[in-house]
């Protein structure tokens, strides 16, 4: 790997970037519910996507993989909450089904990602 693609923060690593545009996309979605919603459904729902990417610049900080470890399984947590509460967004009528399909397409590629990232990190701690 050559410098210029070197991974310097926890903006340049893809999982995360996925996890951003997952959390525009939560807050441009959740921009259209009621109104009576706001400090009930919507905001779970941005605090638990914004908990993604906050866990994984976290443990990108960290310096042992055990603590890194850590937080992302905290950011894999707070996924499983969005999907859930995508769920109950749907099931109420607040998403539409198109919006609704989109918007859980992308929280499998997050999934996918930190499931990854999880092995590759188990990878370089001695049990």
């Amino acid at each position: 790997m050559d410098n210029k693609n070197k991974i310097k923060s926890f903006t340049d690593l893809d999982t995360w970037r996925k996890a951003h545009k997952l959390v525009l996309m939560i807050y441009k979605i959740t921009s259209s519910f009621p109104k009576e919603e706001l400090f009930g459904l919507v905001s779970q729902m941005r605090r638990a996507a914004v908990s993604v990417t906050s866990n994984i610049a976290e443990g990108f900080s960290r310096q042992s993989f055990k603590d890194k470890l850590r937080f992302y399984y905290n950011a894999l947590g707070s996924l499983t909450e969005v999907q859930n509460q995508l769920l109950v967004a749907r099931d109420v009528n607040y998403l539409k089904r198109s919006n609704f399909d989109q918007i859980v397409k992308e929280t499998i590629i997050v999934h996918k990602l930190l499931n990854g990232f999880i092995t590759r990190t188990k990878s370089f701690i001695k049990f």
